[in-house]
């Protein structure tokens, strides 16, 4: 598990390969990840969209940019969490992620950056 805190929101992530298949006549590799969203801090923070970086071991970069996380916008009051669990495929057996949401103070309206903490996606099988 990797973990980061930005702001007094900590980001904890972990990572599961969940298998290969294949899509367009290529092999591609899938992983699972599951990010729990805490706020430390002392006001209602919400989230209001994410954005990725993905690599793999291919030079195949990806950017995706999204409003919220899984359809919501989480609204998180100090002390609370959110968890959800997402994936990605990539077309080599080794990658990474790393990112940000952004997120606004509901008390002031102000909008900030919270950092997703990189983390890498590796198959079982492929590692020495």
């Amino acid at each position: 598990m990797v973990q980061q805190v930005t702001s007094g929101i900590k980001i904890s992530v972990e990572t599961e390969f969940e298998g290969t298949f294949y899509k367009e006549y290529k092999v591609h590799f899938a992983f699972a990840y599951t990010v729990t969203i805490e706020n430390q801090s002392e006001n209602t923070v919400q989230l209001l969209s994410r954005h990725w970086d993905i690599s793999d071991a291919l030079n195949n970069p990806e950017t995706v940019d999204g409003e919220g996380v899984i359809g919501r916008q989480p609204l998180l009051m100090p002390g609370e969490s959110h968890t959800y669990s997402s994936g990605c495929l990539l077309t080599s057996p080794f990658g990474g992620m790393k990112g940000h949401y952004n997120m606004t103070n509901i008390e002031t309206q102000e909008e900030f950056k919270v950092y997703i903490p990189a983390f890498k996606l590796s198959a079982p099988f492929a590692v020495n």
